[in-house]
């Protein structure tokens, strides 16, 4: 969550801005509800010119505000969406850049505002890993831009040390600090196992035959 340190004019600029934005998400939504569709190319065939005209939206704003409906009316097509006048406003970047750490660019109903920004040091070192869109949100008559960032977990296991390891043929293994892995007990185990198999496989067929002579003696 970043902060803007608006001015007050900057201030009025940007909640007029989402309260027209919203306004035409509701108008939209009308339509959308009306026309039992939730498919944001086929509601942009059909109210693009006339949000545009009919509310004042910049391009890119009325393409915003179309899939902010399309998105909500997905959820549930049951009920028409409603959305409040201080509802987010969803920026990519065509309307909204970074400048450094010190503002942002952001698209207003009159044009681009150049707005100063608070932020911490926990919130500084991953600004430049900014990915996607933004959300512009009003709480307690304050703006904020809701970002997301990539900052990938570290690793749960930080590894001291190294350990190679080399598999021969005469032995199994042998490490970097040199100790040497024999495979005489394994080999040991598998001779003693084939062995087993063996006998049990001979006993099998003393069985199979005296069962036969068996038979053959009834008969």
């Amino acid at each position: 969550m970043v902060k803007l340190d608006t001015s007050e004019e900057q201030h009025h600029a940007l909640l007029e801005t989402m309260h027209r934005f919203n306004e035409a998400c509701n108008y939209i939504s009308s339509i959308a509800f009306e026309r039992k569709t939730a498919n944001k190319i086929e509601l942009q065939k059909i109210v693009y010119y006339d949000v545009r005209d009919k509310f004042k939206l910049s391009a890119q704003l009325v393409i915003r505000a179309i899939a902010k409906v399309a998105e909500a009316y997905k959820r549930d097509r049951s009920i028409k969406p409603e959305f409040r006048p201080d509802g987010a406003i969803v920026y990519d970047q065509r309307i909204l850049s970074w400048k450094g750490l010190e503002a942002v660019s952001i698209l207003a109903l009159k044009g681009r505002l150049k707005i100063p920004i608070r932020i911490g040091e926990y919130q500084e070192v991953r600004l430049n890993r900014v990915r996607g869109q933004a959300d512009l949100i009003y709480r307690d008559g304050v703006f904020y831009l809701a970002v997301v960032v990539d900052a990938p977990e570290p690793s749960k296991l930080d590894a001291v040390g190294a350990l190679g390891v080399d598999l021969g043929i005469v032995n199994l293994a042998t490490d970097s600090d040199g100790t040497t892995y024999s495979g005489a007990k394994v080999e040991a185990t598998r001779e003693r196992y084939a062995k087993l198999r063996t006998n049990l496989q001979k006993a099998k067929k003393q069985t199979y035959f005296l069962g036969i002579r068996t038979v053959e003696e009834f008969h």
